[in-house]
């Protein structure tokens, strides 16, 4: 901590901090050693209205006690009079000084793994997989795998919302193919028109049955063996519907021109993007087929 620094933090008392809280704060942010003047100004602001509102209350200004997680919690979530931004950047700032003074207290967390998107597939694979499909020996099983590969890859679909499609869910309409999900978020998905003819073929033959097989959609390795049948000698890996899911995300990002729209707002997480979209128009099924590349 700088000389300028030091002597901001033992001349700071402002007329709206107590004096009791005012020493606290002045205290603790010494013991932390911010390196910069605006950061130690952050850092007492927190202490001082966190000792101005528990002071009061009957609790001790000592580090051990107010920089106590309970304490500085009910504080951030409770005290009276701040905006939910305020709350979060005290919260944060509380947490620092108390790693740094009462790291007792404050145990580091334990990294967690942070899992990856899958990596789509490349155009190669996906002609591998539907030519896999297409060597099956029986027409059932060409059928069932090509709708496999298509439902995936065309339309975004796993788990339950792939094993509960039937051959009739799949229409041509509004200029395009479009799926019916019948899952827990039922929505029209359009196709993209690569995957429109050999989809269209497995959903005539499939008719009113599960265009991937079996009577019950509530059996979880309904898929297992047409995945299994995917992996053949050709240098393909075993068929994963996570990765067939990721490629038709990838290709309707690179259609919607995401890429480029996260660059020019300099958005490197999503976190924000799904408040940002809950209150938009989703567009018609017409429109949806146009903009995610379903027309025929």
């Amino acid at each position: 901590m700088t000389t300028e620094v030091a002597g901001y933090i033992a001349a700071w008392q402002p007329s709206s901090v107590p004096a009791r809280a005012a020493a606290f704060a002045r205290a603790v942010v010494t013991a932390a050693g911010p390196h910069r003047r605006d950061r130690a100004k952050n850092l007492l602001w927190a202490a001082g209205r966190l000792a101005g509102w528990a002071i009061p209350l009957g609790l001790e200004p000592a580090p051990q006690v107010l920089l106590h997680p309970p304490v500085t919690g009910r504080f951030a979530a409770h005290a009276p009079g701040l905006s939910p931004p305020a709350r979060r950047t005290l919260r944060t700032n509380l947490r620092f000084l108390a790693r740094k003074v009462v790291p007792q207290l404050h145990p580091a967390d334990a990294p967690l793994p942070r899992e990856h998107a899958k990596a789509p597939c490349t155009p190669a694979q996906i002609d591998g997989y539907l030519a896999l499909a297409d060597a099956q020996p029986t027409a059932a099983r060409r059928m069932r795998a090509t709708g496999l590969v298509c439902l995936g890859a065309g339309a975004g679909l796993i788990r339950g919302d792939l094993r509960q499609v039937r051959g009739s869910d799949v229409a041509c309409r509004c200029g395009g193919v479009i799926v019916e999900v019948r899952g827990r978020r039922p929505r029209p998905v359009p196709v993209l028109a690569r995957y429109h003819e050999p989809l269209l073929a497995a959903a005539q033959f499939a008719g009113g049955q599960l265009i991937t097989g079996g009577t019950d959609p509530q059996r979880h390795n309904l898929t297992t063996p047409l995945t299994a049948a995917l992996a053949g000698g050709t240098g393909l890996p075993r068929l994963d519907t996570s990765r067939l899911r990721a490629t038709w995300l990838a290709d309707c990002a690179e259609l919607l021109g995401l890429a480029t729209f996260l660059h020019a707002a300099g958005i490197t997480c999503s976190q924000r993007l799904g408040d940002i979209t809950a209150a938009l128009d989703p567009g018609t099924e017409a429109e949806a087929v146009a903009l995610l590349g379903g027309t025929r």
